[in-house]
Formats: structure tokens, sequence, C-alpha cells
């Protein structure tokens, strides 16, 4: 299968120009040093190497900034396979589309050292044609997003052959016309976070003034929402139930907090885990009846005609 990825160019594509000049895409984590034959087929293995490397020159930075970085570099460097296809984006919502052309090269005088060439299609994408599930990966603010998710649709989309597939992830909708009621739950939750219980005691994860904690990426999916307690000793998972089967919601919580213990976590640190859901699920209480660390959370939908 081809797969398909996002990967930004500087913040808001500052260097797509360049790019585009150039025939490349890449990164700079100031990690300087040409990584070529360094590169491990694993991602972990990469990160355990270089996380260590990348906190020393950066000891005010966080160890997620530092597996960020670490997990960017490795996958612009080595995960991506010749004739698999970018996505970049500019300020205004624009993609450029390319195939990546080589291997992995170190220019150390750009501006983003550690480059792929890629061949640039003369096509355009515009975030208002994708789908609502494609247009919340691309909302996402982290240097490198795999959409292979969505390569059905990307694929359509650039060759022009039809209308987009609407893509539902991976989730069981158990009721369609609730998942259609819920769907902007997530988006909703982040803009009023503040004036939630939880934004009393946790921030979303964010670095330089990025929001990063929303859909944060691990091996085994994406965290709906990602937090760090306010005296940065605690990590939250924040899982949002929607239609899908709520027994299963629990293992796949778990299996995220796992990712952030093994992976993420300071030495001082501990992460906790939180299920939001619109019913009180008989089967969520009785997992968690026996499981440690994930609380439970209702939220209510209200919707009035007022008249004027």
């Amino acid at each position: 299968m081809t797969r398909y990825y996002m990967v930004r160019l500087g913040r808001q594509g500052i260097f797509l120009d360049e790019c585009l000049n150039q025939s490349f895409i890449g990164v700079d984590y100031e990690i300087n040093e040409d990584l070529s034959g360094k590169f491990p087929t694993e991602w972990r293995a990469f990160n355990a190497a270089y996380i260590p490397v990348w906190m020393a020159n950066h000891p005010d930075k966080s160890k997620i900034a530092a597996g960020l970085a670490c997990a960017a570099t490795w996958t612009v460097g080595e995960d991506i396979r010749v004739d698999e296809y970018i996505l970049s984006p500019n300020a205004s919502g624009t993609f450029r589309v390319g195939r990546v052309s080589g291997p992995y090269q170190y220019v150390s005088e750009s501006s983003l050292p550690h480059q792929r060439p890629v061949e640039w299609l003369s096509e355009s994408l515009d975030r208002s044609e994708f789908s609502e599930s494609l247009r919340k990966a691309t909302n996402s603010a982290l240097t490198v997003v795999n959409l292979s998710a969505f390569s059905e649709e990307l694929r359509g989309l650039i060759e022009g052959d039809g209308q987009p597939v609407i893509t539902v992830s991976d989730e069981l909708v158990e009721d369609p016309a609730t998942f259609a009621l819920e769907r902007h739950l997530e988006d909703f939750l982040v803009a009023n976070w503040a004036g939630t219980i939880l934004g009393k005691t946790y921030d979303i994860y964010s670095e330089d003034g990025e929001l990063l904690g929303q859909q944060f990426p691990t091996d085994t999916g994406r965290i709906d929402i990602l937090a760090i307690s306010k005296d940065r000793k605690e990590l939250l998972v924040v899982e949002l139930k929607r239609g899908r089967a709520s027994d299963a919601v629990v293992g796949q919580i778990q299996r995220y907090m796992g990712y952030i213990k093994e992976e993420l976590l300071e030495p001082d640190q501990q992460v906790r885990g939180v299920i939001v859901a619109l019913d009180d699920d008989v089967r969520i209480r009785r997992a968690l009846a026996v499981t440690q660390g994930i609380d439970f959370y209702r939220y209510e939908v209200s919707f009035r005609l007022l008249p004027s």
C-alpha cells in the first residue's frame, strides 16, 4: 500500500517555497550530524539513541518534546519510502503534493538539513476538499503526520478520479445518529478546555505555543487529547467515547497509557486516564471497577430554541 504523510516545512510553511524550488522536504531539530547509515529500522531504537543527545542540547525541554523531535527526524529520514506521497501545507490551508524520489541526505547549510528529494506535482489540494476526519488529522500542529489511514481518499483527490471516501477511523459506530451529533465533541472540548473540570488541574500539552496534545500519535493509534498537570507531574490521556463499543475503550486507553509510561514519562511523573462518554455505561463501570488510574466522566449535550 502506498502511504501518505503530511510534513510541515517550518511554522506556517515558511520553508515551503525553498523546498519547492530545490525539490526536497526536510526537518531541523538541531541534531547536527549526518545521520546516513545511522537510522535503525525501528523508531524506538533511534529514539533511545538520540533522545539523550537532543535533551543534552535542549535541557529546558521535556522528554515528550524530545520524543516528537526524534520521531519526526526518523520518519523523514528512514520510514518514508521512495514513491510515497507528501502533503505540505502553507499558511492558507493549501497543500502541495509531492512524491519522494530518493534516499536521505544531509545538507548542513540548508534551513532543513535532514532531507529527502521530492518530485513536486503540479496539483495542489485545499483542505475544504477533505473529509471531516482528514481535516481533523491535518489540523495537527505536529511536524510529521502519517495520513495513510486516508490513502483511498487522498489517492482519489490527487488523481481526480471521483468523490473523496469518507473515513471513520477505526471506531465501531453503534448509532450513526449519535455519532453525527457527537463528532464535534473533541474540538468543542479543546476549545473550551479552560472552563471544564479537567482544565482546572491540567493543560492540553503544548510546546512553544503550539498545541500538540490533540490527536497525539502513539504506536497503537492517536490519543484524542493528551494533557499535563499544571505542576508537570502527571500526564493525562483523555479518550472520548463517541458511539464506539464501550468495553473496548478501556483496553484502548490502557494501551495509550502504557505507551506514555514506557516512552514519555520522566522519572518523577505518572500517567492517568479519563474516559469521557455520553452515557453512564454499565460495561465501562464494571471494567473500571478493577482498573486503576482511569476515571470516568459524563458529558451532556444541550440544544435549545429561543425566541428572538
